[in-house]
């Protein structure tokens, strides 16, 4: 599989991840970068082709949210580079997306007056090529890519979308959150298992305190500021945090007979308010509960903003959008309010290196707004995180609950990614990987085999589990019995059959098996316990034959009856039908040169201890036991050596019938 980041590689901001699975390639998001205003605001999209030729070359392209860093570059790629192909998002992201596009066109156009933007007949269009994705439904793009949904958290209709193709998979999830909060639930995913999970580290080395105690700490805040006299600007995008605090002032001023005015200046409350009546399902229980009787998005303190509030005087609160200070509302009232000391800024999400916001947080006096102008800051800066971003706690709660085999890490600073990267090899042993943007990373995938198991093989592990378990629980002494705990996971050790297409593959007890039933195949990614007298059934990357150490062996042992044998071939009853036999087997396997023996121990007579073929196969007389006293025949031979090994199996059914 091959991941390429274009944007959001050891960054945050422009996401956009290609990957090509199974001979098939999905562009995952297509966002634009907050920090700059020239070409590197979009992905390199010539790193795709310099032909513009898109479509041919792209399967599908996927968003995941409507924030503009992950669906800002969408209409320039598909308008104006020239990508006729399809784009997957949910239902409210394809109903909101088109509303900031367009605010965001309008702000870069007609106030800052740059020019070959996109227009809003690019984005209309660019809509029309959009395809819904819903919730755990399985989408198929063709005949073998299918898209699946799982619900992100972060803001109205974000998801985590799984890819498969063949039998390669890949999770990306975007933007997500695994707190819920007081308008939308936690992100969830089923257990996947997928070849490559692709996460975002915006908060990789953050573990946060409760949600509770932060929201303590921000209305205290907010209280103090306007009981001395001042103002509070808090900067929040227009959907997603700026209902999740909205509610909290609300009902705060309501509980406390508070007539401090707040106002929201984003122009698109009432939007807002209408897409969640519209996709009230994706909110979380409690809300979807009170909606009945009234809408928690009707706000009883909070009236729109005018531009001619700004030089009033008196304390007031003013959510104003954008949530970085990079352009809009938010940064012409932060250059108002700035130099009063009285005043505060509150920050409740991340910012993008670059932004005036980002240059706020890391302690700058004097900050440059444009070319043209700068700003004293005076103004009491607070950062308090209520960015619906998962912390380093819930990334690792995802990767539980997805079981990737391997994790690349994205949308992050390197730094925060290094942290983490180290954590998730320790605590989960998979690969992990930070691409750069532009970096081409290759994995090698392994391939899950799935097979029916018989009866007689579960009940035998199953039984065998449950007498481990009584062992442990037996107290020494004064010890405490421990708790009984359900049986989730069950060791299974077998004899693995693969399938030839028309039969599935099966997982027998050794005492099943039988010679005659093995297909002709070639095994690989098959993991064996060494030289043991049973095939154990893994799923695994596939094993190069340089790996000496990790050499895996097939083994078995063929039982048959002496006395048949004995009378088939005249052998007289002081004769070992055993030894008799596998010096059969070497004749036989000298006619074939392919099949010629190597070497052979201990020939003397009519009597041959080992016969070795090829690299690895081995035949061989074991030991009779008190369990079997039958004779039989021992044959091992390392994976690589599959095809030759049925030659060989071939004969010896042959000759023993």
């Amino acid at each position: 599989m091959k991941v390429v980041p274009l944007g959001a590689g050891q960054d945050v901001g422009r996401s956009c991840v290609l990957v090509t699975l199974g001979g098939k390639t999905i562009m995952f998001d297509c966002g634009m970068h907050m920090g700059y205003n020239d070409e590197r605001r979009f992905p390199d999209f010539n790193y795709i082709t310099t032909e513009g030729d898109f479509t041919s070359r792209i399967d599908a392209v996927v968003i995941t949210h409507f924030h503009l860093d992950h669906c800002g570059a969408l209409p320039h790629f598909t308008e104006q580079r020239g990508y006729h192909g399809p784009i997957y998002m949910t239902p409210p992201t394809k109903a909101i997306c088109p509303i900031l596009l367009e605010d965001f066109r309008k702000v870069a156009i007609e106030r800052k007056g740059e020019t070959g933007f996109f227009t809003s007949q690019h984005i209309k269009d660019c809509m029309k090529k959009v395809v819904p994705l819903h919730l755990h439904e399985t989408v198929w793009v063709d005949d073998e890519l299918e898209l699946r949904a799982y619900y992100a958290g972060h803001v109205l209709g974000a998801a985590m979308v799984y890819a498969r193709c063949g039998n390669e998979s890949v999770v990306y999830t975007g933007d997500y959150n695994m707190t819920p909060d007081r308008h939308l639930g936690a992100a969830w995913i089923d257990k996947v298992r997928p070849d490559v999970l692709i996460t975002e580290t915006t908060y990789g080395t953050t573990i946060r305190d409760s949600k509770r105690s932060r929201e303590r700490d921000f209305l205290e805040k907010v209280h103090r500021c306007v009981l001395r006299g001042g103002k509070v600007l808090i900067p929040c995008f227009a959907l997603g945090r700026a209902q999740e605090l909205c509610i909290l002032i609300d009902s705060y001023w309501e509980r406390m007979g508070l007539t401090v005015p707040v106002y929201f200046s984003a122009g698109l409350t009432e939007k807002a308010n209408r897409y969640y009546k519209l996709f009230i399902n994706w909110t979380n229980q409690k809300v979807k509960e009170s909606f009945v009787n009234r809408n928690p998005f009707d706000f009883k303190y909070i009236k729109p903003w005018s531009r001619d509030y700004v030089d009033l005087p008196g304390p007031m609160v003013v959510f104003a959008t954008p949530g970085m200070l990079h352009i809009g509302m938010s940064l012409e009232v932060f250059r108002k309010w700035a130099p009063d000391e009285r005043n505060m800024l509150i920050m409740p999400g991340y910012c993008v290196a670059g932004t005036v916001g980002a240059k706020v947080l890391s302690g700058m006096k004097v900050v440059e707004i444009d070319q043209y102008s700068q700003v004293q800051v005076n103004i009491d800066v607070q950062n308090l995180s209520f960015s619906a971003h998962a912390d380093a706690k819930g990334i690792m709660e995802l990767i539980r609950q997805a079981s990737p085999r391997n994790v690349v890490l994205v949308h992050g600073e390197k730094s925060r990614m290094s942290y983490l990267k180290s954590k998730i090899m320790g605590e989960f042993g998979c690969p992990c990987y930070d691409p750069a943007n532009g970096e081409l990373l290759e994995i090698e995938t392994g391939q899950d085999v799935r097979a029916l198991m018989s009866d007689q093989l579960f009940q035998a592990a199953w039984a065998k589990e449950q007498e481990r378990r009584q062992k442990s629980a037996v107290p020494s002494d004064d010890s405490v019995v421990p708790a009984a705990t359900p049986i989730t996971q069950l060791p299974v050790r077998g004899v693995l059959l693969l399938g030839d297409g028309k039969r599935p593959a099966r997982l027998l007890d050794p005492s099943e098996f039988d010679l005659d039933d093995i297909p002709v195949v070639s095994a690989s990614g098959i993991e064996a316990d060494g030289r043991s007298d049973s095939i154990v059934a893994a799923d695994t990357e596939e094993l190069t034959p340089s790996s000496a150490s990790d050499q895996v062996v097939f083994s078995t042992r063929r039982i048959f009856d002496g006395a048949e044998l004995a009378e088939r071939m005249g052998l007289s009853s002081s004769v070992d039908v055993a030894a008799a036999a596998l010096l059969a087997i070497r004749e036989l396997l000298l006619i074939d040169p392919a099949t010629q023996p190597k070497d052979v121990d201990e020939i003397s007579g009519k009597r041959a201890s080992v016969v070795r073929v090829g690299r690895s196969i081995e035949l061989s007389v074991p030991a009779k036991t008190a369990e079997c006293e039958l004779p039989s025949l021992y044959v091992s031979w390392a994976w690589e050596e599959e095809e030759l090994a049925t030659q060989v199996l071939v004969i010896i059914n042959r000759v023993l019938g």
